[in-house]
C-alpha cells in the first residue's frame, strides 16, 4: 500500500523548520562574514614576501581544503568541548570557505592590471595605501559574484551542523520525522526551503556578474 503525503504534517512542521532556517541563515551569514575577512588576509599573506609568513599560510590552506567539512566539524566539537556548537559551525564553516575565497581574492588581485602596480610605485605610495585605495577596491568588485556563489554553497552545507548538534533547519526536520513518522513530508519541505531561499539568490548573483562584466 502506498503511503498517502501527510499535509498535516507540513503544517505542524513549519514553525519548526522555519525556527530552524533561522539558525541556518544566522550560521550562514556569520560564516560568510568570516569567510569573507578571513579569506582576503590569506589572500594577502601569501603574497607576502617572507617565506616564513607566505609558506606557512599556504599549508594551512592546503590541510584545510584538503580534509572534509565534517571531519573539521566533528574534531573541533570534540577539541572546543566548552564553545557553544552554534560558534563552533560558524568558526568551521568560515575557515573552511575561507580557504576558498582566498583563491577567489587572489584571482581578483592578479587581475588588477600592472599598471595599476608600477602607478603606485611612481607615486611612492606606501604599500598600506596601495592596497586599501587602488587594489583592493578593484579586486573585491571583480570577486562579488563569486564571493556571492561560495556564500549559497555555504548555505546548503549548513545542514553538516547537525553531526554537532547545532539545531538547524535539518536537524529540526529529522527530529520531528523521527518523533511523528513524517521523514517524507519534513525532508520535502526542508528541501523546498532551500529551493525557495537560495535560487533567487543564485539569479541575483548571475544578475551581478553580467552587470560587472559590462
Amino acid at each position: 500500500m502506498s503511503q498517502t503525503f501527510d499535509w498535516g504534517a507540513v503544517r505542524d512542521s513549519l514553525p519548526l523548520l522555519l525556527q530552524g532556517f533561522r539558525v541556518t541563515l544566522l550560521a550562514t551569514v556569520l560564516g560568510t562574514l568570516v569567510a569573507a575577512v578571513l579569506g582576503l588576509a590569506i589572500a594577502v599573506a601569501g603574497r607576502a614576501p617572507s617565506r616564513w609568513v607566505s609558506v606557512p599560510v599556504k599549508t594551512v590552506m592546503e590541510f584545510v581544503r584538503a580534509t572534509p567539512l565534517l571531519v573539521q566539524l566533528v574534531g573541533a566539537a570534540a577539541v572546543f568541548t566548552s564553545v557553544e556548537p552554534l560558534t563552533i559551525g560558524i568558526v568551521v564553516l568560515g575557515v573552511h570557505y575561507a580557504t576558498y575565497t582566498s583563491e577567489v581574492y587572489r584571482a581578483g588581485i592578479d587581475g588588477v592590471p600592472k599598471g595599476q602596480w608600477e602607478a603606485c610605485r611612481a607615486l611612492s605610495l606606501p604599500p598600506r595605501r596601495t592596497w586599501q585605495a587602488v587594489i583592493l577596491p578593484q579586486a573585491v568588485r571583480n570577486v562579488l559574484p563569486a564571493l556571492g556563489n561560495y556564500a549559497i554553497s555555504m548555505f546548503k552545507e549548513t545542514p553538516f551542523l547537525a553531526v554537532i548538534t547545532v539545531q538547524e533547519m535539518v536537524f529540526e526536520a529529522r527530529k520531528y520525522g523521527t518523533d511523528h513518522f513524517a521523514y517524507t513530508e519534513v525532508f520535502t519541505l526542508a528541501g523546498l526551503v532551500f529551493l525557495v531561499a537560495s535560487y533567487p539568490t543564485s539569479l541575483l548573483m548571475r544578475k551581478l556578474e553580467k552587470r560587472l562584466g559590462h
